[in-house]
């Protein structure tokens, strides 16, 4: 026990117990490989597919756009009989929109982002 170290086991042990792991993950990969399209190029890359997405992880990434960004204000507005809008309140964050509107019951007054530069006509009714 003293020369097979502190834990008790020798390095032969070691070294047979990971041949028999690689061994098992040889066979499972194996038998997965049954199940898997036999077109595809890489069958680990098929395998793991659906975990490892390469092709996002390589794309450009988008620019921001203005709602993303909070380049805009948050408005409680009405849609008028006629269809146009009117804005009510302006608010610089969504939280304090929403909260000035959550005691509002009129169906025609709602909340919205408006993005800078944008005109307030985009908020008219169809």
């Amino acid at each position: 026990m003293a020369a097979n170290g502190p834990f008790g086991f020798d390095p032969e042990d070691f070294e047979r117990a990971l041949r028999e792991a690689g061994i098992d993950v040889r066979d499972m990969l194996a038998k997965a490989g049954e199940y898997l399209d036999r077109t595809s190029a890489n069958p680990l890359g098929a395998l793991f597919g659906q975990f490892v997405q390469p092709d996002r992880a390589r794309a450009k990434p988008e620019p921001e756009t203005t709602g993303e960004s909070g380049s805009g204000v948050w408005v409680i507005y009405t849609i008028e009989e006629t269809g146009g809008a009117r804005i009510d309140q302006v608010f610089p964050n969504e939280l304090e929109a929403l909260r000035a509107h959550r005691d509002n019951t009129d169906d025609r007054c709602r909340v919205r982002f408006l993005p800078y530069g944008v005109p307030a006509s985009v908020l008219d009714a169809g």
